[in-house]
């Protein structure tokens, strides 16, 4: 004698008795919802990829420009603001001290971006000159000459290079956070 058993149902969790081994739903109507939702998530995958094939390299770097601010915010969140050594809590930037705008090249650069309260960074449009004063205290002799020189160098970064940009500040920011340095 063949033992009847009993299984749940994907779609609707109910427990029911399949007719062969291959039957995973219990009904007509979770058959059809079923596929619904199959088609559904086959849809999102595809969607997922044709947006990203028409993504252009301004697209990576805006999503890479937030990557690396959150990551700058993390590893500034105790320090105090780069321009005017105030505390920073709540909402506070990612100060460049070269502009994106002006230098492009210095956009991802590390000492050139550090935690900046708002009213500097947004009102007082950067505080370029306590910027400089306390950025020269934080980086060697050494980096900072390196900035320095590192502004007149062109950007040559591609949509690979962004890719993998994004994907090392996903790293270290999540480093970060788990308390890894």
């Amino acid at each position: 004698m063949q033992k009847v058993y009993q299984r749940k149902c994907v779609q609707c969790k109910e427990k029911f008795t399949p007719q062969n081994n291959t039957q995973v739903v219990c009904s007509v109507f979770c058959s059809i919802e079923f596929m619904k939702s199959k088609k559904a998530s086959a849809w999102q995958k595809e969607k997922k990829v044709l947006k990203e094939k028409l993504m252009t390299k301004s697209d990576y770097l805006n999503i890479c420009q937030k990557v690396f601010n959150t990551y700058i915010r993390t590893r500034d969140k105790d320090n105090n603001c780069i321009s005017c050594n105030k505390k920073l809590v709540g909402k506070y930037d990612a100060g460049h001290f070269f502009s994106v705008g002006a230098y492009p090249n210095l956009r991802f650069n590390e000492n050139n971006v550090f935690g900046q309260c708002v009213h500097c960074n947004r009102d007082k449009h950067g505080n370029v000159k306590e910027y400089d004063l306390r950025l020269q205290n934080i980086l060697s002799t050494e980096d900072y000459n390196q900035l320095l020189n590192d502004r007149n160098k062109p950007a040559l970064l591609g949509i690979e290079d962004v890719k993998e940009l994004i994907a090392i500040y996903r790293v270290k920011t999540k480093e970060l956070t788990n308390g890894k340095t």
